[in-house]
């Protein structure tokens, strides 16, 4: 099948501007030309794309869930073809998608908005929470930057490893396990919440828990560590949590950190982006930027 790539800028203005004449006039083209070209647009994707709503027009359920893929093709293609020049981060207008844990955003988002504000004043960071489930965002161009603790799990993707940190049990500093030395079995014997997105209430502490012949009973899954930690600042609960990262908010609730009374590996840090951003120098000024920031927090820096 022959594809007329042609089609691809004009797809990308009509789904941005949901109108042929606003989709005419931003390409220089006329209402008429325009009109031709959703129908060939049309013919080629077997769908409507944009139909009558009243007074206006809307996008079909396909057309909205093709926006941002074409959106990122067309920027690609540009980007082909684009001269190279220098970086100018005075000049740069640009929205990264930045994703990941709840902790690490309350940790990373506010020093990475003061760098962008000081640096590149026409930058706009998009701050996402981890997904439920496993996405292919960072290959379809709809996430620019992912941290976590996970190594890339696909060839395209590219990956560097920026911390590590160790595990706490923060709870009450009236909290009885506040005093006193803290074993695995007083340990066990505390009631505790979990932080997980997808509810688990299980989670490798358990495991190793269990090698000593030990149960915790875990009474709440919080889908955010920010959750979890109110919870243990409301009542006898408490959690493990990655102490630096989450240094901040424990900290102004008032709540202690005794170390975890396990053997635990440390938490590492991870960030990800697809291949093609290698050359990106705009990116690779957000990646340089998150990992020197995430490496001051785990080296403690305020």
């Amino acid at each position: 099948m022959h594809i007329d790539l042609n089609l691809l800028p004009a797809l990308d203005a009509l789904l941005e501007e949901r109108s042929v004449s606003a989709a005419a006039a931003r390409l220089h083209l006329s209402q008429p030309a325009m009109s031709r070209t959703l129908g060939r647009i049309r013919d080629a994707t077997g769908d409507p794309i944009l139909v009558r709503a009243g007074r206006t027009m809307a996008l079909t359920p396909r057309a909205l869930a093709l926006r941002q893929e074409v959106q990122a093709i067309v920027q690609r293609a540009h980007a082909v073809f684009a001269p190279e020049r220098e970086l100018d981060l005075a000049r740069l207008e640009r929205t990264f998608t930045v994703r990941c844990h709840d902790a690490l955003t309350t940790a990373l988002g506010a020093r990475l908005l003061r760098a962008a504000q000081e640096q590149a004043p026409l930058v706009k960071v998009r701050l996402l929470a981890e997904p439920a489930g496993d996405t292919d965002d960072l290959r379809q161009g709809r996430v620019d930057l992912e941290i976590g603790s996970t190594e890339p799990a696909l060839p395209e993707i590219r990956g560097e490893l920026v911390g590590e940190d160790r595990v706490v049990v923060a709870l009450r500093r009236a909290h009885p396990l506040a005093r006193g030395r803290l074993t695995a079995r007083r340990y066990a014997e505390a009631l505790h919440v979990t932080v997980s997105r997808r509810g688990r209430l299980r989670d490798p502490i358990d495991d190793a828990l269990e090698a000593l012949g030990l149960r915790r009973r875990v009474v709440a899954a919080a889908p955010t560590c920010a959750a979890a930690i109110h919870f243990a600042h409301e009542s006898d609960l408490v959690v493990a949590l990655p102490a630096r990262v989450c240094g901040p908010i424990v900290r102004a609730l008032g709540l202690g950190t005794r170390p975890l009374p396990l053997d635990a590996p440390e938490l590492r840090i991870v960030q990800l982006w697809h291949q093609r951003c290698e050359g990106d120098k705009a990116h690779a000024w957000l990646r340089g930027h998150t990992r020197e920031i995430l490496r001051a927090i785990c080296r403690g820096e305020a």
